[in-house]
This record gives structure tokens, C-alpha cells and sequence, in this order.
């Protein structure tokens, strides 16, 4: 798999949409589900009455209009703040997600078919279909091998640099989609349904289909 630039942390193309995601978050109709930050905003809103009752009436019973500015300015950033780290984690992962989708759908795959070959999209491969790989291809679906025997890179899914041997009728049959050909050639029989591959479920994952939610979070 060609790698895929990451966005970095602090790029212009997730800080523009996480600030305005910041702000729209303040609605407490959106940030109730999030009941520490909610309460917090609550808190907020009252140093904000407070401050300006301090700065019309004079009274400084209730702390000095500085003192209850500084709170409310403290209280406001710690909400905004948290919003924007939450936006920011919520753009990358859509931005990392539409990087894995987009690998998927460029993968071009070599299909036999009626003893041709013919160049298809890796999006329109579908379970017991068969395709060839050569050195330096990309393995478009997840499968198993029915014929040859190749090095194949698998750090792309797995993060080990170390190139690992697959053959046909062994223990070590099985390709992943995304993964690279070192070397040789290998006749690979498609084992998935479309929507069901390993990048899907990492696009999935990373969209946050099979998140968790955060126990301080109401559903």
C-alpha cells in the first residue's frame, strides 16, 4: 500500500473546521451528552452573571469584577479548550478514514477472468473472485492463495517491518488487502464479501462505528 500521509496534528485543513466545531459545541443542547464539560459550562455561565453584576452595581461582595473576570475568562477557555481537542480528534479521524477509503478504491486489481486478465477497480471485487499479483502490486482484497508463492510486506496493517512468506496450501495462505508483493507471483481467490474486507473494517473503525463511548458521556 502506497502510505498514506497522515494529516498533521495542527494542519490548516483540521484547525479551521475543529474551531468552528469548538464554538458550536458550546450549545449546551450539544454538550449536555457530555456531562464534566456540561456542568463546567454551568459554571461558566454563572461567573459571566456574576462578572456583570460586580461590574454594574459595584458590589464586591461576591468577589471583585477582576477576580470574577479572570474565573469566568479561565472557566470559558477550559470549555473551548476541550471542544477543540475533541473537534481535532473527530476531523483526523474522518480525514484518516477517507485516506483508507480512498486506498481501497485506487487499488487497481488484475482479475482473471475466462483465462484473461482484465484491470478493475479493487472496490468491485466480490467473495471467490480471482486475481493475480506480481512483484510490486498492491493486494487489492483480503483472499487466499490458490497458486504461487510470495514475499509479502505487511507493515502497512501490522507495523512490522519485516517482509513474511505466503503460499498456497499452507498454514500461511492467507493476503490482506492493502499489503505489498515483494517478490514472485501469487493467484489469489477472494474470501470476503464487499463491505467486509480489513480495510472496511478499519475504515469503520476509525469513523467510529465500533467506538465505545466515553463513560462520562451519555448516550
Amino acid at each position: 500500500m502506497s502510505k498514506q500521509k497522515n494529516p498533521s496534528l495542527f494542519a490548516a485543513e483540521l484547525m479551521r473546521p475543529a474551531l468552528f466545531e469548538a464554538f458550536r459545541k458550546l450549545n449546551p443542547m450539544v454538550l449536555y451528552r457530555n456531562p464534566v464539560m456540561f456542568t463546567v459550562e454551568i459554571g461558566t455561565a454563572i461567573m459571566l452573571i456574576m462578572t456583570i453584576y460586580s461590574l454594574v452595581s459595584g458590589d464586591s461582595s461576591q468577589g471583585s469584577f477582576a477576580y470574577n473576570l479572570i474565573v469566568f475568562i479561565v472557566l470559558f477557555l477550559t470549555v473551548l479548550f476541550a471542544n477543540f481537542a475533541e473537534a481535532i480528534a473527530e476531523a483526523r479521524g474522518k480525514a484518516q478514514a477517507e485516506s483508507l477509503r480512498k486506498t481501497r478504491e485506487d487499488t487497481p486489481a488484475k482479475v482473471l477472468r475466462n483465462g484473461n486478465i482484465e484491470l478493475l477497480s479493487s472496490s468491485v471485487l466480490k467473495k471467490r473472485d480471482i486475481f493475480v499479483c506480481e512483484t510490486g502490486d498492491i493486494i487489492p482484497m483480503d483472499g487466499e492463495i490458490i497458486e504461487g508463492l510470495a514475499t509479502i510486506d505487511e507493515s502497512a496493517i501490522t507495523g512490522e517491518s519485516a517482509p513474511v512468506i505466503r503460499e498456497a496450501g499452507g498454514d500461511k495462505s492467507s493476503v490482506t488487502g492493502g499489503t505489498k508483493v515483494l517478490s514472485d507471483k501469487i493467484k489469489v481467490e477472494v474470501t470476503t464479501e464487499p463491505g467486509e474486507s480489513f480495510l472496511d473494517k478499519m475504515i469503520a473503525l476509525v469513523e467510529g462505528a465500533s467506538r465505545q463511548k466515553h463513560p462520562t458521556k451519555l448516550p
